[in-house]
């Protein structure tokens, strides 16, 4: 069985979030779907869209397991911006979370060092 994964973040302001959102991912989005939607391949039919929903902004949360957790926390620093959370949990698995200005949460995991 196939499957895709078209995961949506909502937020309030569409041009600031292109912005932080590039940032965070390290590239402008793979397209722009409309005025108001902006898609990132983040691998093979897996991607995460910004959508402009102010009704609904503040409310995602998504977690994007990485191979190299250290190094992808690294470069995204390097553009600026820091984790708002870090976590280990008791198997061992990290998890580092930003916060979007809406206070969506994407976190990126990986695996014990």
């Amino acid at each position: 069985m196939a499957l895709d994964l078209y995961a949506g973040i909502p937020v309030t302001d569409y041009a600031a979030a292109l912005k932080w959102y590039e940032q965070l991912l390290g590239s402008p989005p793979t397209f722009v779907a409309s005025d108001t939607e902006a898609v990132w391949e983040l691998a093979e039919h897996r991607s995460v869209f910004v959508e402009w929903r102010p009704e609904h902004a503040g409310h995602a949360m998504h977690t994007i397991f990485v191979d190299d957790l250290d190094t992808l926390v690294t470069r995204i620093a390097e553009r600026g911006l820091d984790p708002a959370e870090r976590e280990t949990y008791a198997n061992g698995v990290r998890k580092a979370t930003y916060r979007d200005p809406d206070g969506n949460e994407i976190g990126f995991g990986g695996a014990p060092l």
